[in-house]
Parts: C-alpha cells; structure tokens; sequence
C-alpha cells in the first residue's frame, strides 16, 4: 500500500491557512507536511518535505506563486509534486501564468472542502482539474494565439495526433476511446507518449499548446 498523500501549503494569509490545515489534516489519506508564506520560502519547502501536492497561493510576497511553481515544476530533480493554484477569482489573467508554468489544476479560495479535497486526490492521481472549455476561453481573453504552425504535432504519429485533437477538444480517455475505437488504457499511453514529445506536464498544457499554435481551426 502506498503511504498517504503529502501535502504542502503556500499562502500568506494566517486565517485561510489555518483552516486548510485542518481540513487536510481531518483526512486520514492526506498528510499536511509544512507551509510557507512566499514563493522563495515554498521551493526551499519543497525541497526539504518532498511533498506529492502542493497548495500554491498566486499573489505573495517576495516571489509570486507563478514564479515559484515555475521554478519548482523546473528544477526537481525526481519526479515533481503536483502544483494546485489558489486564487480569489476564477477569470483570473493570472490563472493563464500558472497553466503556463505548469499548474495541474485551480481552486478558487470560496471553494468547499469537499471539492478542495477531492481537487488534491484527483490531481495527485494524474488528472488535471480546470474544465478545457474554461481553457479555452481564458486563452482567449489573456493570451495571443501564434500563427498557425502545421508543424507544431510533427513528432507525433497518426494516432497521437488523432489523440491529440480530441483531448485538446477537451474529451477525456473514455470518450477519445469511443470515438477511435480504442480501449482506455491505449489512450492513456498515447497522451502520456503525446505529453512527452511536445514536453508537456499535463492535459491543460495541452489544451494551451492546441490553442497557441492554432491547432483546432
């Protein structure tokens, strides 16, 4: 049996912070291993607590949490923990910055606790959490698409590139599969072969690399 999911937390507000704490530590599956208040104090945590997730506030002091996932998401030397960005507002130019940098999923702060717990298990689990439709459209209100560049998928085989449209679409394993005619775990290997050809960390990259290079149109 594996051991419990470790936790970090990263948020300069004393009140919000104490009450995550003991919602995670509520929960026999998770462990909270330590907290920082700013972007430069979490990489240092990171390093010493090895945790699988970590709680990442966007606006702090000293270094932004963008800066800090980006450079966590970066510099690990084993397999990276899995970065949850929190932020007070949804269509937030912000939250583009962080699916940049390599962020598996977003919460706002007036989330339950049951989905602020179920966000944890499900990212730790390899699954991003952020809808590709609101992708979509935050990439469209924050960034601006390069030109189209037809070889953008070169690396990929015909099936990957089949794969690849449908998840960038926004279908999950089961519905790609379906539509090709492939069992699930097929799909499973052709995003995770997908991901790391174009050097991607997660399916909402994906829908960011489709939308930059004009991939769906």
């Amino acid at each position: 049996m594996t051991g419990p999911i470790r936790v970090v937390l990263v948020d300069d507000q004393p009140l919000f912070s104490a009450g995550l704490k003991m919602i995670i530590r509520s929960q026999h599956d998770l462990e909270f291993v330590g907290d920082a208040v700013d972007g430069e104090a979490a990489i240092k945590l990171v390093e010493e607590a090895k945790p699988d997730v970590v709680l990442m506030d966007i606006r702090m002091p000293v270094m932004d949490g963008i800066t800090a996932t980006r450079r966590i998401l970066s510099t690990a030397n084993t397999a990276p923990p899995k970065v949850i960005v929190l932020t007070t507002i949804q269509h937030d130019e912000a939250v583009v910055r962080a699916i940049q940098a390599g962020a598996a999923g977003f919460l706002t702060k007036d989330t339950t606790p049951d989905f602020l717990l179920a966000t944890i298990r499900t990212v730790h689990s390899g699954h991003s959490v952020m809808a590709p439709a609101l992708t979509n459209e935050l990439l469209r209100d924050y960034t601006t698409p390069g030109p189209a560049n037809d070889t953008a998928l070169e690396d990929l085989s015909g099936r990957e590139r089949d794969v690849f449209l449908l998840a960038a679409k926004g279908l999950g394993n089961a519905d790609i599969a379906g539509e090709l005619f492939l069992s699930e775990a097929t799909v499973k290997t052709h995003v995770g072969s997908i991901l790391a050809k174009l050097k991607l960390k997660n399916r909402i990259q994906l829908v960011a690399f489709a939308y930059q290079n004009q991939l769906l149109t």
